[in-house]
């Protein structure tokens, strides 16, 4: 069979590290390759993290950097003298584009099948980044449902009932197939979406669901087509935020800005201690950053705040309709403060769970899904 190449890509973050951690250990016999797209502009600690992974694997990390011949001093500052000093911002993420796409593209050049590791949790909604290349695959060990989107709207279309049906007769063999088969032979309608018809297939037996996306994918164009097993296949496992901590701190250790810290600020006459930290890796100046995270950086990296800060001008601001400056203000930092520690308690309170307020607080950083690969 084919040679197939597999990649896994080192954000600088928690869950691309113990992702790397957990193939590692969970399936040696995968030759995987770690890569890294480097902006110039990340925390010491972000350096740090990859370097300490690269002990732990016994295997180089590929540092992957954008513009390496041009006379800036880092990748950064070259596309934003190209783009004329226009800021990255949520509607305009040429950074994403050039800094991170852009050299992940050409480090897998070629059309040779390419399966793509990705590090979404088990308690997140949301996709990742997925190549537009055909032959590359995007795989989430950490989720129930390890396939892309692409996939599964190709298994549960409801014109592959048939086929998919004769697939679990042959893959199977389970005492609910009687109860799965009524699932798959349900078209997808306005009352029975493809989110409600996959999760009640992977409730039914992850294992069989697996092994027959498995089948289908032999019947395509897709990398993992051209491979006789895939040993993902038979996986079950679904990890969280807490199993994520738990692989770093048994191994290369947490870093340092997922470190809670406290700050004080007084709400109705009362000192209160709220608790703070970055919820991210990535640029120091990531404008989806929340304001509480602008805040521990002044306080906790000045100088890179000072830096951030020095990228403003004629009218470029990393967030709307608020400049560094105005953030930094003494009474404008005690406001921030009271805003996140009323939010994080109102959470609590809802979800009288801390473990599911630091999910809340983690999904809402979210953003740049590019940024995670």
């Amino acid at each position: 069979m084919t040679k197939i190449k597999h990649v896994l890509g080192i954000s600088g973050g928690k869950d691309s590290a113990a992702l790397a951690i957990y193939m590692r250990d969970t399936y040696p016999d995968l030759d995987i390759e770690y890569y890294s797209c480097d902006t110039g502009k990340e925390l010491e600690e972000t350096y740090e993290l990859i370097e300490k992974l690269e002990a732990h694997l016994g295997q180089k990390i590929e540092v992957l950097t954008a513009a390496e011949n041009s006379p800036e001093k880092n990748p950064f500052d070259h596309f934003l003298s190209l783009y004329g000093g226009y800021l990255p911002s949520s509607t305009s993420r040429w950074c994403t584009k050039k800094m991170k796409l852009d050299p992940f593209e050409k480090y897998i050049a070629g059309d040779g099948p390419i399966v793509s590791y990705v590090g979404i949790r088990g308690d997140e909604e949301r996709e990742g980044y997925i190549s537009k290349k055909p032959n590359i695959q995007s795989i989430f060990p950490f989720r129930k449902n390890i396939w892309s989107e692409d996939v599964i709207q190709k298994v549960l279309a409801n014109k592959n009932i048939s086929f998919i049906t004769g697939l679990y007769q042959k893959y199977g063999n389970t005492d609910k197939i009687d109860r799965i088969l009524e699932v798959v032979n349900q078209e997808l309608s306005l009352y029975f979406n493809q989110s409600q018809k996959l999760n009640t297939l992977l409730e039914l037996g992850t294992k069989e669901f697996n092994r027959v996306v498995f089948a289908f994918l032999k019947t395509t164009d897709y990398p993992l087509a051209k491979v006789d097993s895939f040993p993902l296949v038979e996986n079950e496992d679904v990890l969280v935020r807490d199993d994520i901590f738990k692989i770093l701190e048994k191994s290369v250790g947490v870093p340092d800005y997922y470190t809670k810290r406290e700050y004080h600020v007084e709400i109705d006459g009362e000192m209160r201690t709220g608790h703070y930290s970055r919820s991210r890796s990535g640029c120091y100046f990531c404008f989806f950053q929340q304001k509480i995270e602008w805040v521990w950086l002044y306080e906790n990296h000045r100088e890179r705040f000072e830096k951030a800060m020095k990228y403003e001008k004629d009218g470029y601001t990393w967030m709307q309709n608020e400049t560094l400056a105005e953030l930094a203000q003494p009474q404008r930092i005690r406001n921030i403060k009271r805003e996140h520690l009323l939010r994080m308690e109102r959470n609590e309170a809802n979800t009288k769970s801390p473990y599911l307020t630091d999910i809340l607080d983690d999904a809402e950083a979210d953003g740049c899904a590019a940024c995670f690969i």
